[in-house]
């Protein structure tokens, strides 16, 4: 099986939050590894990783990172891929993180996603992926109507519920 997404976080201790998008992408049987690299604490790894991406058969790759969230940058300086940047929740809420990874120099793109963010992360992976492959497509469609679903079941639930004053 060949990997289509990558999920890189720097550290283990994302794994937490980062865990909701394996889940997704397992769900939907969308093919993707998950690693640890830091921007800080293995650069020539992540540069390494980045410019082999896309000739590994990578579509999209999540970076997650807290603090000075370096981490999708310089992902994103070294590869063409798409590259969703997952802001996690540490020092400041994440609000140090998101606003580094925001604040891209013109030319370095970087999609993000709110502060702990990973399965909309996910699910943006799935939507590029999706342009191109009809099966993926479909998968998206479906959990989306899942989504709906889970919306009128539980309007029905609430109607259920009696108050004394519930019009």
């Amino acid at each position: 099986m060949q990997p289509l997404v990558s999920i890189i976080m720097g550290s283990t201790s994302d794994l937490p939050v980062m865990e909701k998008a394996a889940q997704l992408l397992d769900e939907l049987e969308i093919p993707f590894e998950i690693n640890a690299l830091s921007a800080h604490r293995t650069p020539a790894e992540v540069e390494k990783f980045a410019r082999e991406a896309k000739g590994r058969g990578l579509r999209v790759i999540i970076a997650a990172a807290g603090m000075a969230a370096a981490l999708p940058g310089v992902i994103a300086a070294n590869t063409t891929l798409p590259v969703v940047g997952v802001p996690i929740k540490g020092m400041l809420d994440g609000l140090d993180a998101l606003l580094s990874i925001v604040q891209m120099p013109p030319g370095i793109p970087v999609a993000t996603v709110g502060v702990n963010g990973s399965l909309n992360a996910a699910l943006l992976a799935v939507q590029m992926i999706a342009l191109s492959d009809e099966t993926v497509a479909q998968k998206l469609a479906a959990y989306k109507e899942g989504l709906k679903k889970k919306i009128v079941k539980a309007n029905e639930e609430l109607a259920a519920i009696q108050y004394k004053y519930k019009c």
